[in-house]
């Protein structure tokens, strides 16, 4: 964090990110001396209700986070920057969004924990915008207009008051990630049986990781014959993420059930202290790694990989495993949402492990899961075409699988593959 003393210095010229949280409850028309290098700001965490009107004078500035403040509307100063294509208004208490509030080359919106019971028409206006995340509101529907939206491809709706998912929606030629758990839409999944574990059987070690949903923890379980397992252990927190709720996360990650390709749930915890929720996992080989990073503000709605080079058999494998993983997902009527490389765990034999179900939700009914899958099916195509453009193999080698992916990621999705036939083609 930057600091409003070292501003007002001149400290801080030339930078191009400014961070301020520091209580402020107006805006620093110092920012303004930033005004030729300034492209990514970052105000969130203050209390801060409304934005200057010349904020346009902030020529250069791309990126704005404005989450956790005291906002009822989104700032309709917005709306003049040219530049401006990531605006961030996460948890604050914004009801209104203006027309006018909405920057023209807009990619991406993040209004998620809200209190939001309508947008404008004018949003299906912007035909860069690519994700749209707006958990957590009042929602009841989706402007229409936003079917011109055609570049758009997550869109994270859960956990508003929406009785039907648009048939616009289901038919948006690039929709691949898609989030609606928590809504009054019917439901057609079958419940698991899962095993009830004691909390006191479970004996706690070292965190292994923390996502918004909740915290892992590598442990011990004891069980009632006194065998000694070694366990993950997630303990879920009750917030709402930008996903969905932590609590449908678990139900669907119980739900799905046990297949080769997913991270086996042994059992969830009973009898916790603070009646916190949890699962029992299977501890993961130290072998495995995750496949590559989350998107970043500039690549938005795409993985960012580290250098990653594959062998076509491990490639070849680790798809296969996959689409096996989303076949039997979409099987018990669920969708994952979130199929993305960063959510995939991969060793150099080709092993995989599909995780993270915190954007999972399950079929309204069939017809609409037939949709869901075939734009789930986008989202598998995209991740074979990162993949492909990571194979040490030559085109000559990789023609059919380059092929597969043209099917997987066409605009018209009653065309494209199903993941029963995908494992199939993968498998042969």
């Amino acid at each position: 964090m930057h600091t409003l003393a070292d501003l007002r210095a001149g400290k801080l010229a030339g930078i191009k990110r400014l961070d301020l949280s520091c209580g402020l409850t107006e805006f620093p028309d110092d920012i303004f001396s930033l005004s030729n290098s300034l492209e990514v700001l970052n105000l969130s965490g203050n209390q801060l209700s409304e934005l200057p009107a010349d904020l346009y004078r902030l020529k250069h500035l791309k990126i704005l986070f404005c989450s956790d403040n005291l906002f009822t509307r989104l700032p309709e100063a917005l709306g003049q920057c040219q530049q401006l294509f990531f605006v961030g208004f996460k948890a604050c208490r914004i009801r209104d969004v203006a027309p006018r509030s909405l920057p023209p080359h807009l990619r991406s919106l993040v209004l998620t924990g809200n209190c939001i019971e309508s947008l404008p028409e004018e949003l299906g206006q912007h035909p860069h915008l690519q994700k749209l995340m707006l958990a957590g509101n009042r929602l009841q529907s989706l402007p229409a207009s936003l079917a011109a939206c055609q570049r758009l491809e997550l869109v994270r709706l859960a956990a508003n008051d929406l009785h039907q998912l648009p048939a616009w929606l289901l038919q948006m030629p690039k929709l691949a990630w898609l989030a609606f758990s928590g809504n009054p839409l019917s439901d057609i999944h079958v419940e698991e049986p899962i095993r009830p574990i004691p909390w006191h059987q479970l004996t706690l070690h070292h965190v292994l990781g923390e996502g918004a949903s909740g915290v892992i923890q590598q442990a011990e379980w004891r069980d009632e014959d006194g065998t000694v397992h070694d366990v993950a252990v997630k303990l879920y927190k009750g917030d709402l993420t930008s996903d969905g709720s932590p609590l449908k996360e678990m139900a669907a990650c119980i739900a799905a059930g046990q297949h080769p390709n997913l991270i086996p749930v042994l059992g969830q915890i009973c009898g916790h202290p603070q009646q916190a929720h949890g699962l029992v996992m299977k501890l993961i080989s130290p072998r495995f790694s995750t496949l590559a990073r989350p998107p970043s503000l500039e690549s938005c709605t795409r993985d960012v990989y580290n250098g990653t080079r594959l062998a076509l058999n491990t490639l070849t494998r680790m798809a296969a495993g996959i689409a096996s993983a989303c076949r039997h997902l979409h099987a018990r009527g669920i969708n994952h949402g979130d199929l993305y490389a960063h959510n995939i765990l991969w060793d150099e034999d080709g092993n995989s492990l599909l995780g993270d179900f915190g954007a999972a939700a399950f079929y309204p009914d069939e017809r609409t899961g037939d949709r869901l899958e075939r734009i789930e099916v986008q989202a598998f195509g995209i991740l074979l075409g990162e993949l492909l453009a990571r194979c040490d193999a030559g085109a000559e080698h990789t023609a059919e699988l380059s092929a597969l992916q043209m099917r997987c990621v066409q605009t018209e999705l009653s065309l494209r593959p199903d993941f029963a036939e995908i494992e199939r083609c993968l498998q042969a």
